[in-house]
């Protein structure tokens, strides 16, 4: 199956049209880049804010600058990996080194409900719109700042992305083989955990100034943001003195734990037995091999002892076998188990087409291209990928103009002292 991105479908289970989007009149400025921020304005703006992203050929956002680039060609407006995290919203072109710039950007600032930045605590108190700063002229401001390590702190302006983050949070000890040296989880790790937390610290706070009229500085560390999905081995810690080791796929608890090969290339699937039953259906799909009726296997205690020979005895099972139809007979006989799929296979997944959750937008440059859908859905008020992401400056006009009340003649005015690029 190919995703047919020639339109946007329509949930055939949402509201109908006209239905109020959940933020709709919610206004933020965005000041946010790479990925952590602007994966949480991205939530607010598909799901109806007014997002406006502030940013500048001067000092691009450095994930416009990182692959994947719409057909194979770089360009600052062709990165996959940027346009995913930016739907549905507009873009300011505004060089905030220029000293000049700093009275359209607190034009934006009073114009907005939320202000959204991911820098170091020293960058937006540079261009003097640090909390303190903008507080003096929006009283009731709610801003919210996500760095590394928070805005306060010895380590406050250590500056750093998701990676330097998931380590320091503890997660690369804990990842890799117990014979190697870590291997980290894959990607910025604490860039898709923060935007949850930011997202949810906004809504807070947006429900207080409701009720109080009141405003609030949210500062959120990435870093302690991820040793929250680490509580487990926190509380192993702090009541037992134990420090978690490294262990592959195996979990310690139930076995066999882990990702097996398959026919063709580069092909794995992922098997969890939890009990003995489990075990029973397992071997009951072998086809009952002889070496699965050892009795150092019929226990989970067994088989955590001899994991070793375990799975390599599993690992000549599946790698006879075609990834899909093993899991297929897998799940069917009640053990759980998993394609380990690529990139290409989600296109074809039944369950995300059901759920329509790649969403095809029209890119000014890219063509059309499928986009990925909200990890949500709000049943009244589901999220809506209004249009692509944004070239650069794409709406400077339309923003200083429409949103924020800027005369031709001022516009062009700034645009003569190369304010706007």
């Amino acid at each position: 199956m190919t995703l047919d991105v020639s339109a946007t479908p329509a949930r055939p289970d949402g509201p109908g049209p006209g239905t109020p989007a959940a933020l709709e009149g919610v206004k933020v400025a965005d000041f946010t880049w790479a990925a952590a921020g602007p994966i949480a304005t991205k939530t607010l703006a598909d799901h109806g804010a007014t997002v406006v992203r502030v940013e500048s050929r001067a000092h691009p956002d450095s994930v416009r600058l990182g692959s994947p680039f719409a057909g194979g060609t770089p360009g600052i407006n062709r990165s996959g990996f940027f346009a995913d995290f930016n739907s549905s919203k507009y873009d300011l072109a505004l060089n905030l080194k220029r000293p000049e710039a700093y009275e359209v950007a607190k034009r934006l600032i009073l114009w907005a409900d939320v202000v959204v930045e991911s820098f170091t605590p020293r960058v937006m108190a540079g261009w003097r719109l640090s909390y303190q700063d903008i507080v003096h002229f929006k009283p009731d401001v709610i801003m919210l700042s996500s760095c590394m390590q928070g805005q306060t702190g010895p380590f406050a302006d250590y500056p750093g992305f998701g990676s330097q983050g998931a380590a320091l949070a503890g997660f690369h000890y804990l990842t890799g083989w117990t014979d190697r040296i870590p291997a980290g989880p894959k990607g910025a790790y604490t860039d898709g955990i923060a935007p949850r937390y930011s997202v949810a610290a906004i809504l807070a706070a947006l429900d207080y100034r409701d009720r109080t009229g009141l405003g609030q500085h949210i500062d959120l560390a990435q870093v302690e943001a991820g040793i929250q999905f680490l509580a487990p081995e926190v509380l192993d810690y702090t009541a037992n003195r134990r420090i978690p080791e490294r262990r592959a796929n195996r979990s310690g608890n139930t076995a066999p734990h882990g990702s097996f090969p398959c026919q063709g290339e580069d092909r794995w699937i992922t098997i969890v037995v939890e009990t003995d039953d489990q075990w029973t259906a397992l071997c009951r799909v072998m086809g009952d091999p002889a070496w699965a009726a050892d009795a150092r296997f019929r226990t989970l205690l067994g088989r955590l002892a001899h994991e070793d020979e375990l799975e390599t005895r599993i690992a000549e099972w599946t790698s006879g076998k075609e990834a899909f139809a093993a899991v297929e007979a897998l799940q069917a006989a009640g053990v759980p188990a998993g394609v380990v799929q690529k990139a290409s296979d989600l296109f074809d997944d039944p369950q995300l087409a059901h759920r329509q959750h790649f969403r095809p937008l029209d890119h000014a440059e890219m063509g059309t291209v499928a986009y990925n859908g909200p990890a949500h859905e709000l049943s009244e008020t589901p999220a809506v990928l209004r249009w692509a992401a944004p070239l650069l400056g794409e709406h400077t006009e339309y923003v200083l103009k429409e949103l924020l009340g800027y005369s031709d003649a001022e516009v062009e005015a700034l645009a003569a002292q190369d304010l706007l690029q």
